[in-house]
Formats: structure tokens, sequence, C-alpha cells
């Protein structure tokens, strides 16, 4: 019996991810999924049917039922479904791209930086670049 609950689990969340990534990303055969999220418009069905882990919620319900149709064992499910459709979308979603040159260092006093070039040098001035600090690197 185990091995039925977790067959029908599996299923249930994988059909989770399928209905609702179609409802919430899709514009469905003919454009009818685009058409019904558009009639719904700016209202609470409407924003919804735009956010996918919210959509998982109300997509995972009846799929709880397949997995057990007990109250509780269903209200776990359910909810567990709807957490198994959202990972699945992470899974399939870009990794972020991270810019190192996004941050500045400024408010990051406990680490230690380079002498950086404050100025071009004026002439006849021996050293010109700084610490952190302010003062001179020379001395």
């Amino acid at each position: 019996m185990p091995d039925d609950l977790l067959v029908r689990f599996v299923l249930a969340a994988l059909a989770t991810w399928r209905v609702t990534h179609l409802l919430a990303a899709e514009d469905g055969p003919g454009g009818i999924v685009f058409r019904l999220r558009r009639a719904l418009g700016g209202g609470w069905l409407g924003s919804l049917a735009d956010c996918f882990n919210c959509l998982s919620l109300a997509v995972a319900a009846p799929f709880g039922l397949f997995v057990d149709p007990r109250r509780i064992p269903w209200a776990v499910s359910w909810l567990a479904l709807s957490g198994g459709a959202c990972l699945l979308e992470r899974l399939g979603e870009a990794p972020p791209l991270v810019d190192p040159f996004a941050h500045s260092l400024k408010g990051n006093e406990d680490v230690l930086q380079q002498p950086t070039l404050v100025d071009p040098p004026a002439p006849g001035t021996p050293d010109a670049f700084t610490s952190a600090s302010g003062s001179d690197a020379a001395g």
C-alpha cells in the first residue's frame, strides 16, 4: 500500500505542476487560457491566475483527493502537492545572474580594502594612492 501512495503522490504532484503552469504561464491551445486570464481581469481571481504559488494551492486541492480522500491526509497532501509544484517550477527557472560589481564597498568597514586612486596625481606629487582611511599609502 505505501508504494501505491507514493505513486499517487508523485503523479498528483506532476499533474498539479502541469495544470498550474498551463493556467499561470501558457496561452493554451488556440489562446484559450490567455483569453481566460484576460477575462478574469485585475480582480481577486485575476491576481490568483498571475501568481504560480497562489494558483498551485487552488489546483492542488482536487489532486489531494486523488492521493488520499480522508480529511487530515487530504489537507497534508494538498499543501505538499502545492509545495511540490512550487519546487518543480523553481527547478525549471534559469539560475539568477549574479553581477559581482553591482554592490559598492561603502558601508563595509570590516572589509580590508586595497588602496584606491582618488585623483590623478598632480605634477610633483610623489604618491597618488590613499588607503581606505584616507591617509597616504606611503606613510
